[in-house]
């Protein structure tokens, strides 16, 4: 009973978090149905948030944000892939594509980095999103925190975030 009890109050405080609103927001704006749960382990890590859901590690959504010369891309990758930087260059036609930092993920997307989510960021960027993501019935997202996720389906993940389908995995 204490225990379900802590668990319930960590999962308010969770829940009234700024960035995790802001993805609830947004959520609820696009389908009513949509939520926001909270894990009681760590979702940090795709392979974290598999063993907390359950699921295959390749139904978990890696947002990655790339930095290029002059602007930021996010990348939504299968938790089992990688992201290719070579493909990413030829799709923009750009030779400097890398990794953002931590301080520029924070700062672009309002998200800290294991809680990056597909929606909710402070300002509008352009979304890749993988196309091997469409081989599950449903993908689940990080929402704004290490330890709260969004269950969705991968139509509706394109919708919501008008991100453009790409193969960028290997």
């Amino acid at each position: 009973m204490l225990k379900t009890l802590i668990f319930y109050k960590i999962m308010k405080e969770i829940l009234n978090k700024e960035p995790v609103q802001r993805v609830k927001n947004k959520l609820k704006e696009f389908d009513k149905s949509l939520e926001v749960v909270v894990l009681d382990s760590s979702a940090r890590t795709a392979k974290d948030a598999a063993e907390s859901l359950k699921t295959e590690v390749g139904s978990i959504v890696k947002s990655l944000l790339l930095r290029t010369k002059t602007s930021f891309l996010l990348c939504l990758i299968a938790g089992d892939k990688r992201c290719s930087l070579n493909k990413i260059k030829k799709i923009l036609n750009q030779k400097d594509v890398s990794m953002a930092n931590a301080d520029q993920v924070k700062e672009i997307t309002g998200f800290t980095i294991g809680g990056v989510s597909p929606v909710g960021h402070l300002d509008k960027i352009d979304i890749f999103i993988d196309v091997s993501l469409k081989r599950f019935a449903n993908i689940f997202a990080a929402a704004g925190h290490p330890h709260s996720i969004f269950k969705i389906d991968f139509e509706n993940l394109c919708k919501i975030t008008g991100g453009s389908v790409q193969d960028i995995s290997e």
